[in-house]
């Protein structure tokens, strides 16, 4: 399957991340032909999930463009709040949205969209968690498996990940 031949995407890493929310996209993207580096502070660096699986990273976020991306991916667990703490990381992802590039969350992947100030009045979901801090941050939170307003999509957890990547492919299929 190559639906995605030619496409370039991101997924973001950083310590503690939830190991289906960032290796089931990584290899959906790639089985659809899609060039993805998983994207993190440091190149080569490696960074352990939630569970102890590494992940490394193939370049560091400051060395990405968002203009030579199709889109960016921000995996959950507990990593979007260590990620967040790397302004080259938040700055690829408010990039990538100012470029109406697709930027998608999953689980408290979310609060790297609002550090990124990128939520403002759009519809959006996560864990349940952190709906204060997507409505503070000016988002419609809205429960379900996949939320998509126009370049941004979100999920709620690992169950939505189907749900999450046919969201993706969605938003990555068309001209944004």
């Amino acid at each position: 399957m190559s639906i995605l031949k030619g496409k370039k995407a991101a997924v973001l890493v950083e310590k503690f991340y939830e190991d289906l929310e960032l290796w089931y996209p990584v290899l959906r993207l790639r089985e659809a032909g899609c060039d993805v580096k998983v994207v993190g502070p440091k190149a080569g660096e490696s960074y352990a999930s939630k569970h102890g699986y590494p992940a490394k990273a193939d370049v560091a976020a400051a060395d990405v463009d968002a203009a030579d991306l199709d889109a960016v991916i921000v995996p959950g667990g507990y990593s979007p709040d260590h990620m967040r703490r790397h302004p080259a990381m938040v700055d690829l992802v408010a990039k990538a949205a100012q470029l109406n590039k697709v930027v998608a969350a999953i689980c408290h992947g979310p609060w790297m969209l609002c550090s990124a100030r990128c939520l403002s009045r759009r519809k959006v979901t996560g864990f349940f968690a952190i709906k204060d801090d997507v409505v503070n941050a000016g988002g419609i939170w809205e429960d379900a498996a996949c939320v998509r307003d126009g370049n941004i999509v979100t999920s709620r957890t690992p169950d939505d990940l189907p749900e999450f990547m046919k969201g993706i492919f969605a938003a990555m299929a068309e001209d944004m």
